[in-house]
Formats: structure tokens, sequence, C-alpha cells
């Protein structure tokens, strides 16, 4: 049985869902609640699986209680619930922790696919906001690769493919010092700490096979 609160400042919303999620077998709504701190304070006491969040609530928001419930409530599974197709909704609150982003205006049947897949522990995505939602990330993430620079990019290749200081500096006919200089100024913007990680982190990014 998938342990349901339901967190929306309209009771008439709240209602609607309600009535939808107990038509389930699989479903029951242990609570409810109208803003980000009866949220919390609900998911304390009655331990849901799931909490249908709405993201825009008085006295403290969706993305606020998410925050603070991925410290309290940790396997407590978050959906998301907007009318917002905004990227900036769906990533502040995928960072805050939750599981899903579904829209107020998504039929029956995606409210309770979403619910049971997160409380499954897979992600789910309203399919008006997945286009955002990745063309945002695409704009947002950037590749480890392009904080180096091209000689960076060189001397790591070098590095991973097993030469030592010495044969790196022959090879780009640069001095000892300069290599090993190079060699800090990676890890130090890629953020690993020996030979080791630098090997790995040139092949998972493509550079060496």
């Amino acid at each position: 049985m998938i342990r349901v609160l339901l967190a929306d400042d309209h009771a008439m919303v709240r209602k609607g869902f309600r009535l939808i999620l107990e038509a389930q077998p699989d479903m029951a709504i242990v609570g409810e609640a109208g803003n980000g701190r009866e949220t919390i304070e609900q998911a304390e006491s009655t331990r849901p699986d799931v909490i249908v969040m709405d993201v825009a609530m008085p006295e403290l928001n969706g993305i606020e209680a998410t925050r603070r419930l991925s410290t309290s409530a940790p396997r407590t599974r978050i959906l998301a619930l907007s009318m917002h197709k905004d990227s900036v909704y769906v990533r502040e609150i995928l960072k805050a922790g939750a599981r899903g982003y579904l829209l107020k205006d998504s039929i029956d049947s995606d409210l309770v696919n979403a619910v049971r897949a997160v409380a499954r522990g897979d992600g789910y995505l309203s399919p008006a906001v997945s286009d955002a939602v990745l063309s945002d990330y695409r704009r947002h993430v950037t590749d480890p690769v392009d904080l180096l620079t091209s000689r960076e990019r060189e001397v790591l290749q070098l590095i991973a493919e097993g030469r030592t200081n010495k044969e790196i500096a022959s090879t780009l006919n640069l001095s000892v010092y300069t290599v090993d200089a190079h060699r800090g100024k990676i890890m130090e913007k890629l953020n690993l700490h020996s030979t080791g990680e630098l090997v790995r982190f040139a092949v998972r990014n493509g550079m060496i096979d």
C-alpha cells in the first residue's frame, strides 16, 4: 500500500486528488496539508511513502519544504505539483530533492502513474516539461573537460596513457616543472586527487580507450 500525503493550499484540489488516488487499490491518503510548514509536521507524524507537493504554497513554499524533508524524512519521496512549465521551477525543486514533476492540468492517469513511479524510486516528468528540462540541463551543466585548457587536456591524455612527467615534458617540449604545474592545475580543476583518478576520468570522458 502506497501511503500518500497531499500538500496543496487549495482544498478543492486536494479533494480532487484524494478522490482519484483513493480509488486505487494500492493507495491510501494518510494526511493533507495546506502549506509547507504543515506538510513537514504531517510528514513527521504520518511517515508517508509519497508526498504530492504543490510548488507554490504560502508560509513555506514547496521547494523549501522539499529541501527540509530531504533531511528530516529522507525515505519519503516527493512528487512536485505545479501549473508552471517553466524550467526554473522544475530545476529548483528537483535540485531540492523531488523525484518527479507533474503539471496540475495532467489527466488522472498521469497522477496515478506518477505516484506509483515515485513510490518505486523512479523519476517522473510530465511530458510537457521534459523538453524544457533537457534544454535547461544542456544550458546549465558544464562538461568538466571544458574546464581544462587545450594544453591541460593534452597533458591529461599523456598522464592517462602512463607517461611520466619527464616523458611528457620531452613530448611537449616543456620543462618538467611546467608539466608538474599543469598536473596540479588539472587535479585542482577536476577535484581529483591521484593519478588513478585522472586515468579513470580520462577513460570516462573518451580521452583514451
